[in-house]
């Protein structure tokens, strides 16, 4: 069955096939996500608890322990990973690589609501999860510095705004803040005085608590007209707590400021974050797996103007790290290197045939089949990083060899004399390149199978198969196969194959006779 012929006799559904290859190809490309290297990530979830001022171990045994239990019933876990910290516990859930992450949330999300019954009283918030993995490297950090607002501050207008806006950006997994913390009043006890008025640190810690409840006052009637008091007295500035009464010696108040230094600091001073020499809080920002990390960095930059204008103009950005950077140098570099290989191909298969016409075949086909690739690619899950722009750099020479080869045999036959369609059907039918030579030189009367049959006055005496093999290479021009090599001639003789063309690969495959 001739399969091209199908195509060169419907020259406009040919044409039509063509572009419409070329379109979805187009398309998979823009909607396939950029990496550096293919996708190959297991479904990961990570799980986050925080209680300030708790101890690691404090947060192991009562808030790792019981999450832990709950969360290793979930099907198809393969891993199971925990750290505790100082007032932060981080549970990390690897699953199968058939189990949609989707589903396995879902279970997650289960699983910590079970688990709320046995946590503490103090934990503020029910555990977080986000579906990324915290192994995988960032793909963007920004610095937030300021001359004039402290890092409690800065840290705060990150994670009010700029966390939750780039949260929702598509290929975002997961928004880590870092080098500085929330705000908080801190009351640092002195031992000396505490010990001096017989006071416990239970008794400063439940004086604090009750001052610092934020409950309704209630309401008073005065004759038919009710008052609703509406009064706050939740402390929020270290001002305010240092007239704390914690308790009574001698009919006399002890104060919050005699026996502790009270100040405006951060819930955790254990962090610390630098950029260029000055105090900074990091964003950092974490793709999803299946995310286009430079279509993920080109949204977040875009929105930047945006959230500038919701923050403090004292507030400056900078760009701690950009990943996408390397990314699209690598990427720029292979598509350079794909370019400069189809243009070479295109030149050389001009430089050889000497025909714009021929040599416009290749130049159409070589990158129709490259974009045509990207349609499937997309469908098959894969994404565009070094690993696949480098197998089409490799596979651009096996559609050149094709396109070569029937392009060649084209031309020869019209050379030959035969009218066009004629010549692209016998051109396009052929079985490769050793179909190809086998029947020209059948039919200048060469058997490319036989060492002895041999007509009288067409053929040169004495050359062995392998000599003849060799011409046949020679003359595709193109061809990837190893040549044999030529053993001496049995008979003496200066013969040439005539009757071919004195240009183009007949004239070649003469004078390489004539050598021999």
């Amino acid at each position: 069955m001739n399969i091209p012929g199908i195509f060169i006799r419907r020259p406009v559904a040919t044409i039509l096939l063509t572009i419409g290859i070329a379109l979805s190809g187009i398309l998979g490309f823009l909607k396939m996500p950029v990496a550096p290297l293919p996708q190959i990530a297991f479904p990961t979830i990570q799980v986050q608890a925080n209680m300030a001022g708790a101890s690691p171990e404090t947060m192991a045994a009562t808030v790792a322990e019981p999450l832990e239990r709950h969360l290793g019933t979930i099907a198809d876990v393969t891993e199971m990973t925990s750290q505790s910290g100082i007032g932060v516990t981080r549970i990390t859930l690897q699953f199968g690589l058939d189990r949609d992450i989707d589903g396995a949330a879902r279970d997650v999300e289960a699983a910590i609501q079970a688990a709320r019954a046995d946590l503490p009283t103090t934990l503020r918030a029910n555990p977080s999860y986000e579906k990324f993995n915290p192994a995988d490297a960032p793909v963007l950090v920004l610095a937030m510095t300021s001359d004039t607002m402290t890092p409690g501050q800065l840290y705060d207008s990150a994670d009010t705004v700029l966390a939750q806006q780039f949260s929702q950006i598509e290929g975002v997994g997961n928004v880590e803040l870092g080098g500085a913390a929330l705000p908080a009043v801190r009351v640092e006890l002195q031992p000396g005085p505490l010990a001096k008025y017989g006071i416990g640190l239970e008794d400063v810690r439940a004086a604090l608590a009750a001052a610092n409840a934020n409950s309704p006052k209630g309401y008073f009637d005065i004759g038919s007209t009710r008052y609703q008091l509406y009064t706050n007295d939740q402390a929020k500035l270290a001002a305010q707590y240092q007239d704390l009464v914690i308790a009574y010696r001698n009919g006399q108040a002890v104060r919050l400021s005699d026996v502790s230094d009270v100040e405006n600091s951060v819930e955790n001073l254990q962090n610390a974050g630098y950029y260029n020499g000055k105090r900074a809080v990091l964003v950092i920002i974490h793709p999803s797996p299946t995310a286009n990390v430079i279509r993920t960095v080109d949204k977040i930059k875009a929105l930047l103007p945006q959230l500038r204008a919701a923050l403090p103009p004292a507030i400056n950005f900078g760009v701690a790290m950009d990943r996408s950077q390397s990314i699209r140098a690598a990427l720029d570099d292979t598509e350079r290197t794909l370019f400069i290989a189809v243009l070479l191909v295109v030149g050389v298969v001009f430089v050889f045939l000497r025909s714009p016409r021929a040599t416009l075949i290749p130049g159409l086909a070589v990158p129709v089949s490259i974009l045509g690739t990207f349609g499937p690619m997309y469908l098959l899950g894969f994404s565009v990083d070094n690993l696949s722009l480098m197998a089409l750099t490799i596979a651009t020479g096996f559609v050149v060899d094709d396109a070569v080869v029937v392009t060649e045999n084209t031309i020869r036959h019209l050379e030959d004399g035969m009218d066009p369609l004629n010549a692209a059907l016998r051109g396009g039918g052929g079985g490769g390149v050793h179909r190809t030579l086998d029947e020209r030189l059948a039919d200048r009367g060469i058997p490319a199978d036989s060492d002895d049959a041999r007509p009288a006055g067409q053929i040169v005496p004495g050359i062995r198969r392998d000599a003849v093999a060799h011409h046949r290479h020679l003359a595709a021009g193109f061809a990837h196969h190893h040549a044999h090599a030529l053993r001496p001639a049995a008979a003496p003789g200066n013969r040439e194959i005539r009757g071919l063309h004195p240009h183009g690969a007949g004239a070649r495959f003469r004078r390489h006779a004539r050598g021999v």
